[in-house]
């Protein structure tokens, strides 16, 4: 079963409707759904809740140590109440899913996420789950950066929102421990692609043309 759901993302205004912080949208929509209120614990530098679901202890946390460090959070808890790997699920943004779907997985490479890195690390396992919300690709890796901390465009914010909510309909049996039922949920349903976002067209300068002769 899972007993500790972690969204990744930044804390702060600035970075509150980025696509970087996906992860924390759907913990967010999760807290209301199950009527708990996230308040900071500074044990943990998280915002966290804590809840029960069948009479089993689950945590929900979203690390306030920025992306980089987000191990550390997890670390602490999970150390503190013999938490397993295993046990864990961590929601977070994937660019190489299209915005509107996700993807269910155990273990594996970060693929260079560095909020994943820290938690491989302070872990000492990769073998924890991962939700990866798809936000897209700029399509140019030297613009992954800037894509991450911007705000998705308004189709693409309705996809992911829209991803949020349908995948948050497979809590009970990713609480339950049922793993194959929560992924055909999560997997099975796919909604349209949404459109890559345009980019502003490069202006081409005018040539006159020369007077004929």
């Amino acid at each position: 079963m899972i007993k500790l759901f972690v969204g990744l993302g930044n804390p702060g205004a600035e970075y509150e409707r980025t696509r970087h912080n996906a992860g924390f949208w759907w913990v967010n929509e999760l807290a209301e759904r199950l009527k708990l209120n996230l308040r900071f614990e500074k044990n943990y530098n998280a915002l966290m809740a804590k809840g029960s679901f069948e009479g089993e202890s689950i945590w929900l946390m979203e690390p306030q140590t920025y992306m980089n460090a987000s191990g550390q959070s997890v670390g602490v808890l999970a150390n503190f109440f013999k938490i397993m790997p295993e046990q864990i699920l961590v929601i977070h943004d994937e660019l190489d899913i299209v915005p509107g779907q996700a993807k269910l997985k155990l273990g594996g490479s970060h693929a260079g996420h560095n909020g994943l890195r820290d938690i491989h690390a302070h872990l000492g396992s990769d073998q924890y789950w991962r939700l990866r919300l798809g936000i897209g690709h700029p399509g140019v890796k030297s613009e992954v950066l800037h894509w991450v901390l911007k705000k998705p465009s308004a189709e693409h914010q309705t996809a992911i929102d829209d991803c949020v909510s349908r995948t948050l309909g497979a809590f009970e049996d990713l609480a339950r421990g049922e793993m194959t039922r929560a992924t055909l949920k999560i997997h099975t349903a796919k909604p349209p692609r949404p459109k890559p976002e345009r980019k502003e067209p490069t202006s081409i300068p005018k040539v006159s043309k020369p007077e004929d002769q």
